[in-house]
């Protein structure tokens, strides 16, 4: 008897190690905050005497369900590590769905279907500007205008401000900012969290601010006589998140060379880790970004990878002189940092420009920086990973740590940056895969190459693609299982992969 009461307490589920209940209750109260989010456009809709109803409904709506998951989590203790994991992917989840209500309560015929207006607002939170609207200028000034806020408030807004406002964020305050600001690690500014991700907040706000400053002059001194003081707010909501949504239907293609060289320095400056840029910036320490390898290392890809393709369109009597110059480095600069503006419709350009600006897709930005992909330092520290493994092949008892900036890396971050990396190409492999068979039998008809771009344009949050998909097409006549795919690949590459991969282990949920 006493062996078949062993027995059955043997067979008894193990226990759930997560609480739910808090981490939903914490996710209320991030939605709560959101729905702060459509009042915005309101406004801008009532001063363009154009109807403010879709964001007051929608503010209204995520208000309620944000502060019922609130008092779901009533009574639970502050969330940890584990929960952490959840409350992040789940929060990237619940902003698409903010961002989608909007479109879908506004009637447009371009975004009626709930799939379509998913993905366009996922593509915005997500800081991808994939779009699925073939007709820009047919949505209202308002509407446009909350299609590049969803994009500033996913560049670092959404976590880092929750974490500024919110004390309960204590042990999973971390893995929130960590989320956020992707890379091997996160350099605290300060000793609480809550203090570093204000100080980001605010330097991400002021940055915004002198870009549209700078693109407001512009405007009004005649230097580009395309750029309204509405382009110039919107132009700057989307630059700094490194999003790429433009409320121009041919991006960044009709504005004066000078305006588009301002662009590329900020998508530069967004593309570098904000903790360098607080410190170069803030506290007058310039000499940060020049010892900083991974800063280095960035602006040397960006130099030479510029150059190639400039040297390849003139070879190719595509462009010739400054204009090549400045196509090449804006391109270059725009899908490297992930930004995914374009100054030129580049779908007919030469097979090894094309290789070129996919290949740049999988760089990214700096850690800390609000780009995507992989980014420069993953980039670095594998390198030397490898540089160690060919030495000690030749010297097997050598010991040979791995240092970034003078400091030894621990051999843990290694091993995870390994695994980020064969996880992120596997993941993009079978997504160009999904991609390419599914339009295979539904349509449209793509290429190889166009499914690679697609899939590494989506994961990587670039934006525009090959094909169809190119800077001044849409996605729109991918089927809606495409769509659906390429929704979870800008979900999974805003989280890094590994938040979403953790989610999906048996070992999470249980102990």
């Amino acid at each position: 008897m006493t062996a078949g009461k062993t027995h059955g307490r043997q067979q008894a589920p193990p226990r759930l190690t997560v609480d739910v209940r808090g981490a939903f209750g914490l996710i209320g109260t991030l939605t709560k905050y959101l729905a702060v989010a459509p009042l915005l456009p309101a406004a801008l809709a009532l001063a363009y005497r154009e109807s403010p109803w879709p964001f007051l409904l929608s503010a209204a709506i995520v208000a309620f369900v944000g502060l019922a998951l609130e008092r779901l989590g009533l009574g639970t203790a502050p969330i940890g590590f584990r929960e952490g994991f959840l409350v992040v992917a789940c929060t990237w989840l619940a902003a698409a769905t903010l961002g989608a209500l909007p479109y879908l309560l506004s009637g447009s015929p371009q975004l009626d279907r709930p799939v379509d207006a998913y993905f366009e607002a996922m593509s915005g939170f997500t800081t991808t500007g994939a779009s699925i609207l073939t007709d820009i200028p047919a949505l209202d000034n308002s509407m446009l205008m909350w299609r590049q806020f969803t994009q500033w408030l996913g560049g670092m807004g959404i976590i880092v401000l929750a974490l500024a406002v919110l004390p309960r964020l204590r042990v999973g305050g971390r893995q929130l900012l960590e989320s956020e600001m992707p890379g091997p690690e996160v350099d605290d500014l300060a000793d609480r969290i809550r203090s570093t991700a204000r100080r980001l907040w605010l330097l991400y706000v002021a940055l915004t601010a002198v870009l549209a400053g700078i693109l407001t002059v512009f405007g009004l001194t005649g230097i580009d006589s395309r750029m309204t003081p509405f382009n110039a707010v919107a132009h700057a909501f989307s630059t700094m998140p490194t999003g790429g949504f433009s409320p121009e239907p041919r991006s960044a293609e009709e504005f004066a060379p000078a305006t588009q060289w301002v662009l590329v320095v900020f998508m530069i400056i967004a593309g570098l880790s904000f903790t360098l840029l607080y410190r170069a910036l803030v506290r007058q320490r310039p000499r940060a970004l020049l010892r900083d390898e991974e800063a280095r290392l960035y602006v040397v890809v960006l130099i030479v990878v510029s150059a190639l393709l400039t040297i390849e369109l003139w070879r190719g009597g595509i462009l010739r002189g400054e204009g090549a110059i400045r196509a090449a480095v804006f391109q270059v600069v725009s899908m490297m940092t992930t930004t995914g503006f374009a100054s030129v419709d580049f779908i007919g350009w030469p097979a090894l420009a094309l290789m070129i600006l996919v290949g740049v897709m999988f760089i990214g930005g700096s850690a800390g920086s609000t780009g995507g992909s992989i980014k420069v330092v993953r980039h670095l520290l594998l390198g030397k990973a490898i540089r160690r493994e060919l030495r000690q092949t030749v010297h097997p008892e050598a010991v040979m740590p791995i240092r970034l900036n003078g400091a030894v890396v621990d051999e843990r971050t290694i091993r995870a940056i390994t695994t980020f990396v064969l996880l992120y190409f596997g993941i993009f492999v079978v997504g160009a895969a999904v991609i390419a068979l599914d339009a295979a039998f539904q349509g449209p008809t793509i290429s190889a190459l166009d499914a690679i771009a697609i899939s590494a344009t989506t994961l990587g949050n670039v934006g525009p693609g090959l094909g169809l998909a190119g800077p001044m097409g849409s996605f729109a006549e991918f089927s809606d299982l495409s769509t659906v795919v390429m929704t979870l690949l800008m979900w999974m590459g805003r989280l890094e992969v590994i938040p979403v991969i953790v989610l999906l282990t048996r070992g999470y949920w249980r102990v």
